[in-house]
């Protein structure tokens, strides 16, 4: 299945590349924000892969492999962009590209149990699963952290209003078995909330998975290093664009382009410029052809 990048043409449009420029996907993911980039320029442009999933590389690898452009793939985490950079004896980069979204490869074939709709073993990790990041996972927190601490992070990273309640639930659960797989934990989020819950837009177990996935992959720290180092990174005039699909990391994105960024060119105490004044969302048609982008927003500095 080929993964359908989200603001496609608005990320690339509003990067603004040219001709001999060097761009840095952070988030690899299916490679289609990489493949738009080889259509558009070709080997005029040096591009630079990243990915904490094996899999992923190989996957955009292969969609890319009939273009002649110039790719570095590196696995990774974007966290680590100046030691990647480094690694390739490159210290700053023109244009760089986070997308934070989880590809449908990794929602539909990881087996990780990203998907509540599949009943696969949680884990949860972007690492591949044979990678030593890959060890802590989801159905650690939920067999061995206590309801406090589970409690904290549904609320805090899924921003789930019947949290307490879940952990609760959580906790009675493994008493009698250990939790294993996602249907297990859907079964337990849909036991510890009410009917009404079950019948909105979005499945009643959406915000306990995102906040177990957050955590395993210590997501809001990888964001906040990541787009800091990212844009410490980049050449005067080079631009940062990150798409993000929640409050949580929206709020960290606006708040560190809102530190470094004034409005317009005449603000010299700020390190760059806002490029985007409002986040750019999805159009109608883009929602009604991949739901999954509906809460997608895009911001887009450029350093000074």
């Amino acid at each position: 299945m080929l993964h359908k990048s989200v603001l496609l043409h608005e990320a690339i449009d509003g990067l603004n590349i040219k001709p001999g420029d060097i761009f840095v996907d952070g988030t690899l993911g299916g490679g289609g924000h990489m493949e738009e980039v080889c259509l558009r320029f070709g080997s005029t442009v040096v591009m630079i892969g990243i990915d904490l999933d094996s899999e992923a590389i190989t996957r955009a690898s292969a969609r890319l492999t009939h273009f002649k452009c110039p790719i570095h793939y590196v696995k990774g985490s974007f966290r680590n962009i100046d030691k990647i950079l480094n690694s390739l004896g490159m210290k700053q980069v023109d244009k760089i590209l986070l997308d934070l979204g989880i590809s449908s490869n990794q929602f539909e074939e990881s087996g990780r149990g990203f998907s509540f709709q599949k009943d696969e073993s949680l884990i949860m990790s972007f690492s591949s699963t044979d990678s030593p990041q890959a060890k802590f996972t989801a159905r650690d927190i939920v067999n061995e952290w206590d309801e406090e601490n589970i409690k904290t992070i549904l609320q805090s990273y899924g921003e789930e209003q019947f949290a307490w309640k879940i952990a609760k639930a959580i906790v009675e659960r493994r008493k009698i078995k250990p939790i294993e797989t996602t249907f297990d934990l859907v079964e337990i989020v849909k036991s510890a909330t009410p009917k009404f819950y079950h019948h909105r837009k979005i499945h009643p177990a959406t915000k306990t998975f995102q906040a177990l996935r957050i955590t395993v992959n210590d997501e809001t720290e990888s964001l906040k290093e990541g787009i800091r180092k990212g844009f410490e990174c980049l050449k005067p005039q080079g631009r940062l664009a990150v798409i993000s699909f929640h409050s949580l990391e929206d709020r960290i994105v606006k708040q560190f382009f809102s530190a470094k960024g004034g409005k317009n060119k005449e603000q010299q105490d700020k390190e760059g410029i806002i490029i985007t004044k409002k986040p750019v969302t999805p159009t109608e048609i883009e929602i009604s052809e991949n739901p999954r982008s509906r809460s997608a927003k895009l911001r887009i500095i450029e350093k000074s």
